[in-house]
Parts: C-alpha cells; sequence; structure tokens
C-alpha cells in the first residue's frame, strides 16, 4: 500500500505543489496572515533540508507517486532556567494531496513521524495548528495529540 520514506530530490516538484496546497488552505482561513499561493521554501532550499538529518523531510508514495509529506524539526532544550530538559520531534508541515484525503496517507505518515520520534529518543511530537483549519485539529486528535498551549489575538 503506501510506502513513507525520506525525501529525495526527485520529489522536489511535487512537494512544491503540495506546499501551494498547505499555503492556500491558510490563505483562505485567514488573508490577512498568509499571502497565497506561494511556497515557504524555495526549490535548492528544500533540496538542502533533504540532507540534514535535524530537518527530515518525509514523504508517503504509493506506486511511485508522493501523495504527501511531513518536515519535521528536532529541537532539544537543555539547562533552561525554567523548563526541563527535553527533546522534541517538531512537525512543523504535513499535507496530504487533496485527491488523496481520507485514504490514510495522513495516518502513514504520522505513524512514520511517531516511530522515528521513538527511534531518537524524543520525548515528544509537536506542532502548531491554525484554528482555521478544523480539518487538521480534528486529524491531529484523532492520531492521539492534545493541546499544549493556546495562543490567543486581538485583531486591531
Amino acid at each position: 500500500m503506501y510506502t513513507v520514506r525520506r525525501a529525495e530530490n526527485a520529489d522536489i516538484p511535487t512537494i512544491m505543489k503540495l506546499l501551494v496546497q498547505v499555503d492556500m488552505v491558510h490563505h483562505n482561513g485567514r488573508p490577512d496572515i498568509f499571502r497565497g499561493p506561494v511556497t515557504k521554501y524555495s526549490e535548492e532550499e528544500l533540496a538542502e533540508m533533504f540532507t540534514n538529518d535535524t530537518l527530515p523531510v518525509y514523504v508517503c508514495v504509493e506506486d511511485g507517486q508522493v501523495l504527501g509529506h511531513a518536515f519535521c524539526q528536532i529541537k532539544e532544550l537543555k539547562g533552561h532556567k525554567v523548563l526541563q530538559d527535553c527533546k522534541t520531534f517538531y512537525v512543523d508541515d504535513i499535507c496530504v494531496d487533496e485527491a488523496a484525503r481520507g485514504k490514510g496517507v495522513g495516518r502513514a505518515l504520522y505513524g512514520h513521524v511517531k516511530e522515528a520520534a521513538k527511534a531518537l529518543g524524543c520525548d515528544s511530537i509537536t506542532l502548531n495548528v491554525w484554528t482555521c483549519n478544523p480539518g487538521a485539529m480534528k486529524f491531529y486528535e484523532a492520531m492521539g495529540m492534545k493541546p499544549q498551549r493556546i495562543n490567543m489575538e486581538e485583531l486591531l
């Protein structure tokens, strides 16, 4: 069925399209914040990230076609005055192609992320989710995630 693996340079064109999809979900929900349609990384930045073990990027593939991606970061906190030492696997972005949503691609990606985090000795998986993306919020809750903290705003 699905294979989840580290992203490769050959995946860049599809990942660029997925990044636009992610941006447009956020742009449609919060056009006052997100420009749309843009990508937050260039092709060159992606190629560099793919070689950095502290910034793993995973893709979910079926029959050679990339159906989704997960951008991650390994974050460590040591010796903070207030906070406990920790090693966190931060998920910067998970995207499933619009045409493949609801078919288990996101679950496959998240399951791989969870196993990678455990293998690296991380204490937790963290991420930020925008309230203008209720589908993502529901997905992450279904994966077992719970709110850690909430950012609040007052528009002026």
